[in-house]
């Protein structure tokens, strides 16, 4: 998440923000924070992610935090909304990381059941075919005429 970002969620200017962070530069190591290099900016500002500079704007490229950084600004933000916001963000970590995991699952299954089945691509679709017959619905009976019916009038 981008510095700017963070300020907005924790109700503080970004300037301020980065105050803070500035004073604890120490518990945020490269892996935590990284500040972005200006193509990276430029590639942000073409994806309409951050303005233009051209109405005053930012001066200094902005610091990216990563999940671990993110959990660190709770021991250098603590105000009651800093705390709740960043309660919301690692739960939001949480979730994605677990959504990764499922959608990982489930493609190694997937995987595992396309190698299985290989081998019987004839028998799978004899088996579709048949499926299919059976949900198709029936085709309707012949009506027969009722009462007597002289002879030669059923044999079409």
């Amino acid at each position: 998440m981008l510095d700017f970002e963070l300020a907005v969620l924790y109700g503080v200017t970004t300037s301020a923000f980065n105050q803070a962070i500035g004073r604890h530069r120490n518990r945020f190591p490269d892996d935590f924070m990284f500040q972005l290099e200006r193509e990276e900016v430029r590639s942000l500002m073409s994806q309409n992610v951050i303005s233009s500079g051209t109405h005053g704007g930012r001066r200094k490229m902005p610091f990216a935090f990563t999940e671990q950084g993110v959990a660190m600004l709770s021991s250098v933000l603590s105000s009651p909304q800093a705390i709740e916001v960043n309660i919301s963000i690692m739960r939001v970590f949480v979730k994605v990381k677990q959504t990764l995991l499922d959608t990982a699952e489930l493609a190694l299954k997937l995987e595992q059941l396309e190698r299985a089945v290989s081998d019987h691509s004839g028998q799978i679709d004899v088996l579709f075919s048949a499926i299919s017959e059976l949900l198709a619905p029936p085709e309707p009976k012949k009506k027969y005429p009722l009462g007597f019916q002289p002879p030669g009038k059923n044999d079409e």
